[in-house]
């Protein structure tokens, strides 16, 4: 066992070290040479991965979670005919696939299927979303029930197919560590623009086929996750009779390197901030939503314009990234998120601003104000959630870090739910319904001081830069060769 474990730690050190950027990697970039940058991504690691990530995170991640969100209000609003607080609280339960992150990650590492360990989760996940979006859209007037959960099975299929790309993308990066950022770039862009393509195009298609009808469009990305399922290149294992063993093995030892991590203070406590920044920012999104869409007490935007709305946000969110990578990334967590959370604090004043019409009396047009306060929450919001993501990849420890990386992704999905399910009861608290915004304002307002009240907890965050080391190097060690005991040497690890 020593010999193995020396074998592939120094098998890892070779890769480490050949693995660096050549003039190719070098001359290509995303920016100056997407096509060049492309192929020689699709070159080095497959062209199945590289079209497995614009799938997953273009087709899927992006256009659909986008165009979801606003074909669902619509929905929930025009076809159901629920209160702005019941839309709340059933947009939380949307949450609860992501919140099961860390089960469909051990899934698909330890759990294989006819010796697949990611080929299969793909058409799992296609199945189920191509099923529950035909059923709501076909399904005539369901129940809210049944409507509930086709949504849910919606959002499960987004989840499992997230999970199982995340997995490839951290294989990878830990076998081509040059090229880390360079996957993550590829899964930003095409998330992005995905986005951007959906919220574009989700009020045309409300306003032509309808709430209902255009749920059907959301069947061609798990249709697509089918067809990846098929195509992406991933060696199969060898069936045995100790598979099951192995597979045991692994998840024991998985279960007990997140227990043995989460219990360190410097990866339990950021994680508690991070929580609560997400959760005491409760969500008024729905009572937002039923305002703006109202022809007597908002400003009865319309399907297409809501659309824009959105995918100028989508644009803004790109310029936030921007602005995070070339000025503030070597900046200290805990500065960088107290700012950011000063900020987002700040720009929620505009949502009142906007709610009692006071950019009428400053002469500011609906549609502008409505336009600048989306870049502007978006831009903050960005900067608010990189950082927390490049915390969140640091708290990882080697051996487990896909599994711990969707555990912690699990603690942030658990933060937003309780968002939306605290802004359902605070909406239905003050009354806010269809067709009674009076106390609108005062919802936003309770939310505003909620995100003052976290500056308090800024201190969990380490007062660390990203290039510095956050988990201590005996715990690292420790998983690493827990980890080694169990997982066999294999000559080909392409996936």
């Amino acid at each position: 066992m020593k010999d193995l474990k020396n074998q592939t730690i120094s098998d890892s050190q070779r890769l480490t070290e050949t693995d660096k950027p050549n003039d190719d990697h070098r001359k290509s970039s995303p920016l100056s040479s997407p096509i060049q940058w492309i192929r020689m991504l699709s070159r080095k690691l497959h062209p199945s991965f590289v079209l497995g990530v614009v799938l997953v995170y273009g087709l899927s991640q992006g256009f659909s979670i986008a165009f979801f969100k606003v074909v669902s209000d619509y929905y929930w609003k025009d076809v159901q005919n629920v209160q702005p607080s019941a839309a709340q609280l059933f947009v939380g339960l949307y949450s609860i696939p992501w919140v099961m992150k860390p089960l469909w990650g051990l899934m698909t590492d330890v759990f294989p299927v006819k010796g697949y360990l990611r080929r299969p989760y793909f058409v799992v996940a296609g199945v189920i979303g191509v099923f529950s979006s035909v059923m709501v859209a076909a399904g005539g007037q369901l129940v809210v029930v049944v409507a509930l959960c086709c949504l849910m099975g919606i959002m499960t299929g987004l989840a499992i197919a997230d999970v199982t790309i995340d997995a490839c993308i951290a294989r990878n990066s830990i076998e081509f560590r040059s090229l880390a950022t360079d996957m993550q770039s590829l899964g930003g862009v095409c998330s992005s623009v995905g986005a951007l393509v959906g919220y574009s195009t989700s009020g045309v298609f409300v306003h032509l086929l309808g709430a209902q009808e255009s749920m059907a469009l959301l069947s061609i990305s798990p249709a697509a996750m089918i067809f990846l399922g098929f195509v992406i290149h991933e060696p199969r294992e060898e069936v045995r009779g100790g598979n099951k063993k192995t597979a045991r093995g692994k998840l024991r030892e998985a279960v007990k390197g997140m227990y043995t991590t989460i219990q360190i203070p410097q990866v339990w406590k950021p994680s508690l901030y991070m929580y609560f920044s997400l959760a005491l920012s409760i969500s008024t999104h729905e009572g937002q939503f039923y305002w703006y869409t109202d022809s007597e007490a908002g400003p009865a935007f319309s399907q297409e314009f809501v659309g824009i709305i959105y995918a100028v946000g989508a644009m803004a969110s790109i310029v936030g990234v921007i602005i995070y990578h070339r000025i503030l990334r070597d900046y200290p967590f805990r500065a960088l998120l107290f700012f950011a959370q000063l900020l987002y604090t700040t720009s929620g004043m505009l949502d009142i601003i906007f709610v009692l019409r006071w950019n009428l009396a400053m002469g500011i047009p609906d549609y502008l104000f409505v336009v600048t306060e989306e870049c502007v929450s978006r831009i903050i919001n960005r900067l608010r959630w990189m950082p927390m993501m490049v915390l969140s990849s640091q708290l990882c420890p080697l051996g487990i870090e896909g599994t711990f990386f969707a555990l912690l992704m699990c603690i942030d999905s658990l933060g937003g739910l309780t968002a939306k399910w605290g802004g359902g009861m605070v909406l239905h608290s003050l009354g806010v319904s269809r067709t009674d915004f009076s106390n609108l304002w005062v919802a936003l307002l309770i939310r505003n001081v909620l995100r003052f009240l976290t500056l308090g907890l800024v201190f969990l965050v380490p007062n660390a830069r990203a290039s510095e080391a956050l988990i201590p190097v005996d715990v690292e060690n420790e998983n690493r060769e827990d980890m080694l005991e169990i997982v066999p040497l294999k000559e080909n690890t392409d996936v």
